[in-house]
């Protein structure tokens, strides 16, 4: 069975049709939160920056919110490829031992444990993300206003649902409560508060932008990662706003954002963080973005999961190559279903059974990544579907 369907909004069909898809084509790649789903996109991850992309030479923006942003910093590691793996494998056997008669674990334990393993995984190669010569990266965050300012008992589960309630009849309102906060790499040779632009518009949601540092890097990952109420929020980030910050993927949950209204000149420009409000600008048809994700729709916040009329492709994707996995393939895998939060609880203290399943599915992943080389080696538009 066909494991990949390659999908493509109506710009990047033209290109692609015309000139095939090389590497020196992509400009962004954004990488969706999901928790455990993204372990299915490792292989895929590993033939992009391991093998496709070292053939070309371009700056290319990599934007990740949550296990996205954890995978686009590890793209920016030297040796990729090993790095990948270890992503896969430290996530997969990430455990949180439950106490007699406890269903899960506490967010303080979570958080405790999952910034340590954090500290540990880029112990002393924070300068190889922040320096990377191609890689410029955007750590997505989402940072509490008003009642969600702060962490709290009583005001963030009510905050939250003033955010639901307010994002169901207009997502950009949702800005009273939440803002989005991205983590920006520093401008290269720059000394000071500038960090590289943002690859996309940024009008349709209330946004700031900060320059990434030593100092703020593995709490601003931290914080990206930080489901409410599964783990704590990170307060107080250096160089940030004051202020609660939580999963990015509550503000921009697979990053629909508008990716053609990014400057043309921002490949080469700076800009001083924090705020990065900006005229939109016609784009090149041959900058393409490609996107390996778990799913063809592209929801925009966490609270849209279930406003499916927010589901479909829009302007923003015009420009985009999607590549996910097959919906009847994606029943073949272990319990049918890529690998979830659920199995948290459905395996519980068994981590060796665990372990098991998502390595299994891990497994048989590699036939994404080998379908997309085969692909590339002799591009057929019929294998491209519209997004």
């Amino acid at each position: 069975m066909q494991a990949l369907h390659i999908y493509a909004g109506p710009v990047a069909r033209k290109t692609l049709a015309r000139n095939g898809l090389q590497p020196g084509a992509i400009r962004t790649i954004p990488a969706a939160a999901g928790g455990p789903k993204g372990l299915l996109l490792g292989a895929l991850d590993r033939f992009i920056f391991g093998e496709w992309l070292p053939r070309s030479t371009q700056p290319i923006d990599l934007v990740g919110a949550s296990i996205g942003g954890w995978r686009m910093a590890t793209a920016c590691l030297n040796d990729a490829v090993a790095a990948f793996d270890r992503l896969e494998h430290d996530y997969i056997h990430q455990h949180y031992e439950l106490p007699p008669g406890q269903k899960r674990p506490s967010a303080a334990m979570v958080s405790e444990l999952f910034g340590d393993n954090l500290r540990a995984f880029y112990g002393g190669r924070v300068d190889e993300v922040l320096h990377h010569p191609r890689y410029r990266l955007h750590i997505v965050t989402s940072r509490g206003r008003h009642l969600l300012r702060t962490e709290h008992g009583l005001r963030t589960p009510v905050g939250y649902l003033g955010a639901f309630v307010t994002n169901a009849v207009r997502r950009k309102a949702m800005g009273a409560w939440l803002e989005r906060v991205v983590f920006s790499s520093p401008a290269m040779g720059d000394d000071g508060a500038a960090c590289v632009p943002l690859p996309f518009a940024t009008d349709d949601y209330r946004t700031r932008q900060v320059r990434l540092s030593g100092a703020n890097f593995n709490l601003a990952l931290q914080a990206s990662c930080s489901i409410p109420f599964v783990l704590q929020a990170v307060h107080n980030i250096p160089g940030a706003p004051p202020g609660a910050y939580w999963d990015g993927g509550i503000t921009d949950y697979h990053l629909h954002l508008n990716y053609p209204a990014a400057p043309r000149n921002a490949i080469d420009s700076v800009a001083t963080c924090v705020d990065p409000t900006r005229a939109s600008a016609p784009f090149d048809h041959q900058e393409l973005v490609l996107y390996p994700h778990f799913q063809k729709a592209v929801v925009p916040g966490w609270l849209d999961k279930r406003l499916t009329w927010r589901h479909h492709a829009t302007h923003h994707l015009d420009t985009m190559l999607l590549l996910a996995p097959n919906p009847e393939w994606v029943k073949t895998l272990p319990n049918g279903k890529l690998p979830d939060r659920t199995d948290f609880t459905r395996y519980g203290n068994d981590l060796a059974a665990r372990v098991k399943v998502w390595n299994a599915a891990c497994s048989a992943s590699e036939q994404l990544a080998d379908e997309f080389a085969a692909w590339l080696e002799r591009p057929s538009m019929a294998r491209v579907q519209a997004l």
